[in-house]
């Protein structure tokens, strides 16, 4: 696999020493240190300042045991994926968090201000990948070279992607390209429409330039961005008003035209330490993790760790990782354990047994969930001994073999059956997935529904369920085709895999819809929220700080 991610040394962005130097040619003292004035001085160099982009979205900053590119407490805490974990997951009802660490709980139960920390960090974290891209790109735009063309081309599909999640959950953020200065100005805001349509031109503009699909994981490639293009055209009615539905099918198409993809054999593979491509059929784009180069409490080591407790769910039965174990922060609430059981296909017109601590019944083997506790989760803030565990997300390889309980098996001397190559016991190696054929699969189908062509959405529905269930006894009709499916269909498919409240905001039921769950807006039962927390606020600090922006309506 091309590891792109290793960088050694401080990599330096002009707009970090302008002000300072006058002279942007001049050499670094220290030969492992990239500044922008001699990235051209060696091909490598280039291919280390383009990795810091990708970088910026799953750990930290550079440097062992510090070097966080955005001063914090806790450098892990507010990484992007991290944060945009929790913004996506746990104001759901797919997670809710038992820490008590500010901005937790009003994330658990959107109750959340301008001032929430991880609202904050990821606003930053996100703006902070454009700022790099930006910076690469007016670097080494005009270039003849192929390669360099691809890597440009590369950097303004990741600035595509940070700004498709501000604009997203932020909805009008600051905008500034490779043709803004660098130094001490205001970025002027730009409407959430206006950023969809510079997004999309964006990311057509590039199509050529990308590597071939499957060519380069896990660097961008055409695919990544049909698969950015497809998901935007099927937000496209929340971000600017007009539905876009053929447009998300023509992108879909092209993804499945290309034959570079198929679902992987085992669900589960798509979770595990071989979930990269060509290993793993189905990964079209991931954030690349590795236990020994990318070391942190971040992306899916974070997600295996938060989910896990030393008695329902511990780190080292369940995932593989014996350091650092055992958070026991994340877990479903009971509203989803109803969806993902899939109640009606696996036990007819009778509900999930009470007593039932784990699924192995269930014909969907989607489902890694544990009963803990208990089903209900007496407060907000609970211990993480209440409510439904999810160990969906595993530091071995996916060919793993597993008791009845799912706890993984060991030899005779105790040792796991499966270590990926990179094994660490603090570390996972396991890429976050961002878009993988199944995704393809029921954005098409979500589209052909709302055209009303409801066979082929029965179809492509049918070919992710049969992977599902290993057979069609998991098969629909048209009859059971309904918005209520889809959604429950997606979270079945996606979840814990930070997509659920863009997916219910979809549907409108994130807020003011009739779908509550468990502490949804502050009560047991959970009550319906003002729908103006669809859109999350501007950081207070922004705007606060600059003129140019104005803070979302409700806030």
């Amino acid at each position: 696999m091309n590891k792109i991610f290793i960088i050694v040394g401080v990599l330096t962005f002009t707009w970090m020493f302008s002000s300072c130097v006058d002279d942007l040619d001049v050499k670094p003292k220290d030969p492992d240190t990239i500044l922008s004035g001699n990235i051209g001085d060696d091909p490598q160099y280039m291919k280390q300042v383009l990795g810091k982009i990708y970088a910026s979205f799953i750990i930290a900053g550079q440097g062992e045991n510090g070097g966080a590119d955005i001063a914090a407490s806790d450098e892990n805490f507010f990484t992007t994926i991290r944060a945009l974990w929790n913004l996506q997951e746990i104001t759901t009802d797919e997670a809710i968090c038992a820490w008590t660490d500010v901005g937790i709980a009003d994330l658990n139960t959107q109750t959340w201000s301008p001032s929430n920390p991880f609202l904050t960090a990821l606003y930053q974290r996100l703006g902070l990948s454009v700022t790099y891209a930006n910076d690469f790109i007016k670097m080494n735009q005009g270039s003849d070279d192929p390669e360099v063309v691809r890597y440009v081309a590369e950097a303004r599909f990741l600035r595509a992607l940070a700004y498709s999640w501000q604009m997203d959950l932020f909805g009008n953020p600051p905008f500034t390209t490779e043709k803004d200065g660098v130094g001490k100005f205001y970025p002027k805001q730009i409407k959430r429409a206006d950023l969809f349509n510079y997004i999309v031109t964006e990311l057509k503009d590039i199509e050529d330039d990308l590597g071939e699909p499957g060519s380069s994981y896990p660097q961008a490639d055409k695919a990544a961005a049909w698969m950015l293009l497809a998901r935007l055209y099927l937000n496209a009615e929340v971000y600017t008003g007009t539905a876009k539905w053929d447009s998300c099918i023509i992108y879909t198409n092209k993804v499945f035209d290309s034959n570079a993809y198929e679902l992987a054999d085992e669900y589960y593979q798509n979770f595990s330490a071989n979930n990269h491509y060509p290993d793993n059929p189905e990964m079209i784009f991931a954030l690349e993790q590795d236990g020994i180069n990318t070391q942190g409490y971040v992306g899916t080591t974070f997600i295996i760790e938060s989910s896990s407790d030393a008695d329902y769910l511990p780190a080292e039965d369940y995932h593989g990782l014996t350091e650092n174990t055992n958070w026991n922060g994340n877990r479903a609430r009971k509203d989803f354990m109803d969806i993902l059981v899939d109640t009606l296909a696996t036990y007819g017109d009778n509900p999930v047994p009470s007593d039932v601590s784990t699924f192995e019944a269930v014909a969907d083997q989607r489902v890694f969930l544990k009963i803990k506790k208990s089903i209900d989760i007496p407060s907000p803030s609970a211990s993480g001994d209440y409510g439904i565990g999810v160990y969906k997300f595993t530091a071995m390889n996916s060919d793993y073999p597993r008791n009845p309980d799912g706890t993984l098996q060991r030899d005779v001397n105790g040792d796991y059956l499966s270590f990926p190559t990179n094994y660490h016991p603090a570390y996972a190696s396991t890429d976050f997935p961002v878009f993988r054929l199944a995704d393809a699969y029921l954005m098409r189908a979500e589209a052909n529904y709302r055209l009303g062509n409801l066979p082929e959405a029965v179809d492509d529905i049918k070919i992710v369920r049969q992977r599902a269930y290993g057979d069609s006894s998991g098969d629909i009709s048209i009859d059971d085709l309904d918005e209520e499916f889809l959604l429950d269909e997606r979270a079945r498919e996606f979840y814990y895999e930070a997509q659920r409240r863009t997916d219910l905001v979809r549907f409108g039921q994130f807020t003011d819809g009739t779908y509550h769950w468990q502490w949804k807006g502050g009560t047991f039962e959970g009550t319906s929220t003002d729908s103006h927390l669809n859109l999350f606020p501007i950081p207070g600090d922004e705007v606060a700080a600059n003129p140019n922006i104005k803070q979302n309506p409700g806030y």
